[in-house]
């Protein structure tokens, strides 16, 4: 009989203390040596992991009101800029906002010190943080100034939420020109003298459920060292990118859009960052059980770095000028092997997110779902996928608003009042 089981079911097993756990690096050997079915028959759950920059990241802070109160209209945590346009004392600090007066990039290459991912970082950590607010005033918000210091103990609420997080999948980064580009994807050695890539490959958590049947709008993931949940598909979620056979795309694709409460979380899980050059950002450590409710699912998470390819793209001309061109394609297992060879060339490969941290991550959560700390949960919408019609827009400039206002799509007329359907 073919294999076929619920979420209900793994987690009475996991109440139970009898689920069987493995990571998205173990069931590989195991499925080999196997065969998917008796592999599915044996396995409830595989975990996943991926630690890397997360630049959409930010976290939703409430302060409490001082007395006299105040609406916050401007906020500055340790110099950085959070976002106010929200009620009184509500503000989002973002993890690529930096300093009013940091230099950026002047001199060039700027350094980028400190930004709003050091700042979530050092309130998950347990510092104290300077909170300076103005304000035009009010008859029921009379004050006009604020500046105090703060910890996340201090705050009612602070909740990370990201708006794309998990890439599936993503360009491997090269330099064509003769000068050291410093990008998002670190810094480039001119002459193809490097190329960066940034996924944990085999153990990334989308590339292991590559059509997204299991994970969804409510999925409980690892976050952060704690517990979150995906909060929707996340910015830029492009499931119509062309896909192999074996279902995984071969460029970036879907993303998740996360939440969870950064009270509960760890700052070696969430760490700030710099990009010399570039910016500041966030480094995210996520982790995605993935149920065994089928042969079909227990395949796809035995994708191995041999089974998964990425697109080499310039990121000297073909990238800042939007050219869909691309030099090959590469395998994670050949991106890891340390040097891949492009043009006729061999490169030195760099990565960007930890392979060792996403197996951390991925055995973490295997240990959580093993001692009964973890259940899994029924997504309550499914995440849109292959055939949904969603696909990734680009940003053409106009030379003056539209004479007439557009219809909606055809997928908004059609949702238009319409509950979609239930996740299955």
């Amino acid at each position: 009989m073919p294999v076929k089981r619920t979420i209900a079911e793994i987690n009475e097993k996991i109440k139970q203390g009898k689920a069987v756990v493995v990571t998205a690096e173990e069931v590989i050997s195991i499925a080999r040596e196997k065969g998917p079915e008796r592999a599915a028959r044996e396995i409830d759950v595989v975990t996943t992991g991926t630690f890397g920059a997360m630049c959409s990241s930010g976290a939703f802070l409430n302060f409490g009101h001082s007395s006299p109160r105040i609406k916050m209209q401007k906020v500055w945590l340790n110099g950085v800029r959070a976002y106010a346009g929200l009620a009184a004392v509500d503000a989002y600090i973002g993890a690529t906002e930096l300093r009013d007066d940091d230099p950026l990039n002047d001199p060039y290459p700027g350094a980028f010190s400190y930004g709003g991912g050091h700042v979530i970082h050092d309130l998950v950590a347990g510092k104290q943080v300077e909170l300076v607010a103005t304000s035009y005033g009010t008859d029921c918000y009379p004050r006009k100034s604020l500046r105090t210091w703060i910890t996340i103990h201090d705050l009612n609420e602070a909740v990370l939420f990201n708006p794309r997080n998990a890439y599936q999948n993503y360009n491997v980064a090269v330099n064509l020109s003769d000068r050291p580009l410093y990008t998002y994807m670190g810094v480039l050695k001119p002459n193809l003298g490097s190329a960066s890539y940034s996924s944990a490959g085999q153990l990334s958590p989308l590339l292991n459920d590559p059509l997204y049947r299991t994970t969804g709008v409510g999925t409980r993931i690892f976050l952060g060292g704690g517990i979150g949940y995906v909060a929707w598909h996340g910015t830029q979620h492009a499931p119509e990118t062309p896909r192999g056979p074996n279902g995984v795309p071969r460029g970036g694709a879907g993303t998740l859009a996360v939440i969870g409460d950064l009270k509960g979380m760890s700052p070696e899980w969430l760490v700030g960052a710099s990009f010399i050059g570039y910016g500041a950002t966030l480094m995210v450590g996520i982790g995605v059980p993935i149920p065994i409710l089928d042969e079909e699912i227990l395949n796809y998470t035995a994708v191995s770095d041999e089974e998964i390819f990425a697109p080499v793209v310039d990121y000297s001309r073909d990238y800042p000028n939007r050219k869909p061109d691309i030099l090959c394609e590469v395998s994670y297992a050949q991106l890891k092997s340390g040097s891949i060879r492009v043009l006729g060339k061999d490169v030195p490969t760099v990565p960007l997110s930890s392979y060792s941290k996403a197996k951390e991550i991925a055995e973490i959560l295997k240990s959580w779902i093993q001692q009964g700390r973890f259940l899994l949960t029924e997504p309550v919408q499914p995440l849109p996928t292959v055939g949904s019609g969603v696909r990734l827009k680009a940003l053409d400039e106009r030379t003056g608003p539209r004479d007439e206002e557009v219809e909606p799509s055809g997928k908004e007329k059609e949702m238009n009042g319409k509950e979609m359907e239930p996740a299955g």
